[in-house]
C-alpha cells in the first residue's frame, strides 16, 4: 500500500490519506527524494525495485528531485484536513513543499 501511495504522491504531488497513513509514508518519501538527489544508474535502480511503474521513478530524478536539491531535508508537509464521513478517520494531505 505504501509503494502505490507514494508512487501517487511523485506522480501527483499531493494526496488525501488518514493522518496515520500518512505519518507512516512520509520517512519513506523523504529517503525517495534524498536518494534522487544522486542521479546514478544505481540510485534509479533502487528507486525503481520500490517504487510501482516507470512513471514514478521518472518524475522522481527527472522533477520532484532538482527541485530540492539545495534543501538539506523536509520536503514534505502533512495538512490535517477534516473527518472522514464514514468511520470518522481523521484525514491530511500529504504534499511535496515547494
Amino acid at each position: 500500500m505504501l509503494r502505490t501511495m507514494t508512487s501517487a504522491l511523485l506522480i501527483h504531488g499531493r494526496i488525501e490519506t488518514t493522518v496515520e497513513k500518512a505519518k507512516e509514508m512520509r520517512p519513506v518519501v523523504e529517503r525517495l527524494i534524498t536518494l534522487g538527489r544522486d542521479d546514478t544508474l544505481a540510485a534509479r535502480r533502487r528507486a525503481a525495485a520500490y517504487l510501482r511503474g516507470k512513471e514514478p521513478v521518472a518524475r522522481l530524478f527527472d522533477d520532484v528531485s532538482p527541485r530540492f536539491a539545495d534543501r538539506p531535508g523536509g520536503y514534505t508537509r502533512i495538512v490535517h484536513t477534516r473527518r472522514r464521513v464514514g468511520d470518522a478517520a481523521p484525514m491530511a494531505i500529504l504534499e511535496l513543499v515547494d
